[in-house]
């Protein structure tokens, strides 16, 4: 892999997150991503995107 990022998760932890609801699932993830928003400075948040372009 020349760009981009990868990182592994233990199985355990996959296998709890598999165990909640839909509902939780977004709450989570809704929480993260206000989370980042609010703690990431503006220089962070374009190189997370250029992250997810894989052009880094």
């Amino acid at each position: 892999m020349a760009k981009g990022f990868k990182y592994y998760i233990e199985d355990e932890k996959i296998r709890e997150y598999m165990k909640l609801s839909t509902e939780d699932k977004l709450k989570w993830l809704d929480e993260i991503q206000k989370f980042n928003e609010l703690a990431m400075t503006e220089e962070a948040k374009k190189i997370r995107e250029k992250f997810r372009k894989a052009e880094i």
